[in-house]
């Protein structure tokens, strides 16, 4: 019995650590590979404490290794743009400006009725109203005057956002030297709005 207490606190503890490691997100908010993470490791967890026979270190090896794995590709999602996009999906926008884009509906298999629950859930009663809206969760955006785009991610200019707002690089020239930054890779993020209204982060620990 005591072994048992014993084996099922020290698992407990390696997987609160491990979770703790991934950083705060709620259930929902996950990634379909943080989420399958999550569920190995509840898997691998489960045998060592039902059965006394395994050794501990047949379940915390598996699991540190999936920790380690994900720790790895969090920090390739953090530095690329592309892989982040092939990891963790791009999103699925199935209202954009008041227009409903329906093969992003039928790719996705949300209804009309299940929009139009969701509408009455947040209190929505005109679909041009909202500037764009996720199949994630059904999140929906109501327009907003000034609604940012980024275009400096981590170093790395957006290209496609820096068109879509009609600028060009001679504008984002003139946006660094008035920030007296001299590289966009100096640059955390840069965000511009409807307004024109640039907000810029530089990234810490710049010389």
């Amino acid at each position: 019995m005591v072994i048992a207490f014993l084996r099922t606190i020290i698992l407990y503890l390696f997987i609160i650590v491990g979770i703790r490691l991934m950083g705060k997100r709620q259930v929902g908010e996950l990634e379909p590979s943080e989420l399958v993470l999550a569920l190995l490791i509840a898997d691998l967890a489960a045998v060592p404490m039902q059965d006394f026979g395994i050794p501990l270190l047949t379940g915390i090896i598996p699991i540190l290794t999936l920790l380690c794995l994900t720790m790895a590709l969090s920090v390739l999602t953090m530095k690329s743009v592309r892989f982040r996009a092939v990891l963790c999906g791009r999103p699925s926008i199935i209202v954009e400006n008041g227009k409903l884009h329906q093969r992003e509906m039928q790719k996705n298999r949300f209804t009309v009725d299940e929009l139009m629950e969701e509408l009455r859930m947040k209190g929505i009663t005109d679909l041009n109203s909202i500037k764009y809206a996720t199949a994630a969760q059904m999140e929906l955006h109501p327009k907003e005057p000034g609604l940012p785009l980024v275009i400096i991610n981590d170093g790395r200019v957006l290209e496609h956002n820096l068109r879509q707002r009609g600028l060009d690089d001679i504008w984002l020239d003139r946006q660094l030297k008035a920030h007296h930054v001299k590289r966009s890779q100096d640059v955390f993020l840069l965000t511009v709005d409807e307004q024109n209204q640039v907000y810029l982060a530089e990234k810490e620990g710049r010389v």
